[in-house]
């Protein structure tokens, strides 16, 4: 983001002396224009009458790109800003002074161009603007932030991180330090979603050492601490790294305390190349309730991850009564994907149900954010469904999800969970077997030894819900041979680990281990106690598989194709069988 140079659209730039009626007309359409509430028409008006007077080319040119600045950022008629813009680029981008009209113009129809689905008009338009702006490094360093953006919006990473390369070096030869970290960042983050982690590693060592070394606006310092920091702790947690990540998240959340205490006096830089943020402190902070909450779901800390969650969201709400950045949903999608899962393994499937739903309304208003996040919100049905003993919706909302995601992480979680349906409905031997194939077609691990490999990994990390999983597999494999000793050894920890989670399945299988443990080794006490644990676990499971598959919401577990429903007809009760959740 840029700092403090389009806060007045309508204004005369310095250096001139314009006429009487010009500064008169303009000075109106300001005042319209910051009207409590703005009068955008008469606003507009003043602005049309400037072309009554034929005044110069580049007056011209000023007030086509006023109005269309005015009619895209307060009106819906996009069609007359383009017009408008259009005729600004025209009039002005051979000239070779008035560059703050010129770029700002390029500027803003490459944006309006990207609204309209026309990326292939703002493409051209911003490498022409690139091209000729090299010798005014704040208009420069932001056309090359805003296409390296369109081309990441589309996916074409590669291109995105070539500009920001050639970003870095421009504003390293500008002497700018500051906005050369920006452009680092960006690529390593760009980098880290491309899993590109040779280039990673170096690229982040030497961002660190720009950040410790620059010497500015502490606001801004900190702020680049935090983008570093970010980007350190979500390379640790794609890695499953929770326990290593601790120092940094640490660091991070000291980070963004010290932020919330500095005052941000806008003095602007000296150096106009230095006039870009990029996070307001506000987003910074929800960025980090995030993460978070991303690293108490993987170390399974569930109850803290709600915490944060109520806390990022609440933020969130108050935010977006002032603020319609479309990061801000964003967030809001990503804190709910995460809650949603916390809400399955806590046994807690109506939330969860309703929460999903929130995801549907959000990408009901944004086709960008379901474009993103389509794939996601069909995983999610699909371990609903899963949850509920909806195999056959669960598959189908599987496949929706594969159909929609060319992320590699993402498709191995989709086909795993698949693989459990094939696996729970145990008459899919091939398709189980074809899935296992795609995989693992490589059968580049330890077959033999997967849940020793498991433990170990998921020890040496603090992962706490991959460590109770795997106890209580082994302990229900041992009981199933015979070591009841070995058995018992696996469950007493499985089910103290599940309780500070708290995994309602890990709990409810646990406690019938341990009620066929202790009665087959003559425990009849422990035998009573494990079964009266068993029944409380199934009868809340019951109450709230009932309250889930009783809501209207439900109906979302048929749908599988086109944009997500947001209207639901009622449910005259659960239609699922109850008896897998005993």
């Amino acid at each position: 983001q840029s700092r403090s140079r389009d806060a007045a659209l309508v204004k005369p730039r310095d250096g001139e002396s314009p006429e009487p009626w010009y500064l008169a007309l303009l000075g109106f359409a300001e005042h319209f224009r910051t009207s409590s509430p703005p009068k955008i028409r008469l606003c507009v008006h003043c602005l049309q009458a400037v072309f009554q007077f034929k005044p110069p080319q580049r007056i011209e040119a000023r007030t086509h790109l006023q109005l269309g600045s005015v009619l895209y950022h307060h009106t819906k008629n996009s069609e007359l800003a383009r017009n408008h813009l259009e005729k600004a680029v025209l009039r002005i981008i051979k000239i070779s002074q008035f560059e703050d009209v010129k770029f700002e113009a390029a500027s803003l129809l490459s944006e309006l161009y990207c609204q309209q689905n026309l990326v292939d008009s703002a493409k051209p338009l911003l490498r022409k603007a690139i091209q000729i702006s090299q010798q005014t490094p704040y208009w420069h360093c932001r056309l090359l932030f805003q296409l390296a953006q369109l081309h990441t919006l589309e996916k074409d990473l590669v291109s995105a991180c070539d500009l920001l390369g050639v970003g870095a070096e421009y504003a390293r030869v500008v002497g700018s330090e500051y906005t050369r970290a920006l452009f680092l960042l960006s690529k390593g983050m760009l980098l880290l979603m491309e899993r590109k982690l040779q280039e990673v590693h170096p690229l982040l060592t030497l961002c660190g050492q720009i950040v410790e070394n620059w010497q500015g606006n502490p606001i801004q310092k900190e702020s680049l601490r935090v983008f570093f920091l970010v980007l350190q702790v979500t390379h640790y947690l794609d890695a499953g790294q929770v326990k290593s990540v601790k120092p940094c998240l640490k660091q991070l959340q000291q980070c963004i305390q010290t932020i919330s205490t500095l005052h941000d006096d806008e003095i602007l830089p000296s150096n106009p190349a230095d006039l870009f943020h990029w996070l307001p402190k506000e987003h910074m902070c929800v960025l980090v309730y995030l993460v978070t909450v991303m690293h108490s779901m993987q170390a399974g800390y569930l109850e803290k991850a709600q915490k944060y969650t109520d806390k990022a969201l609440m933020q969130l709400e108050k935010l977006k009564m002032l603020d319609s950045s479309p990061i801000l949903s964003s967030f809001q999608v990503i804190l709910l994907e995460h809650i949603i899962m916390c809400r399955l393994v806590t046994g807690h499937k109506a939330t969860a149900l309703q929460e999903i739903s929130q995801i549907c309304q959000l990408c009901h208003q944004s086709p960008r954010i379901f474009s993103n996040h389509a794939a996601q919100l069909h995983t999610l049905l699909g371990l609903y469904c899963i949850s509920v003993n909806c195999m056959d919706n669960a598959e189908a909302q599987f496949t929706a999800a594969l159909r929609l995601t060319t992320h590699q992480e993402l498709w191995t979680f989709i086909v795993t969970n698949l693989a459990s349906v094939y696996i729970r409905e145990g008459n899919r031997q091939q398709e189980l077997y074809s899935l296992l194939e795609r995989i693992n077609p490589d059968h580049n691990f330890p077959v033999r030894r997967f849940l020793r490999e498991t433990l170990k990994m998921s020890n040496a990390e603090d992962l706490n819900r991959l460590t109770a999983c795997s106890l209580v597999l082994l302990g229900h494999i041992f009981y199933v041979l015979g070591n009841h000793r070995e058995s018992n050894n696996m469950v007493v920890p499985a089910m103290q680990l599940a309780s500070k989670i708290p995994d309602m399945s890990v709990q409810l299988w646990s406690s019938a281990l341990l009620k066929d443990l202790n009665k087959a080794c003559g425990n009849t006490m422990d035998a009573h106690e494990a079964a009266q644990m068993h029944q409380n676990f199934s009868q809340q499971l019951l109450q709230d598989h009932i309250a889930a598959c009783s809501l209207p919401e439900h109906n979302l577990i048929s749908w599988t194709d086109g944009p997500p429903p947001v209207q639901f007809q009622a449910q005259n009760g659960p239609t699922t069988s109850l008896a897998s959740l005993l």
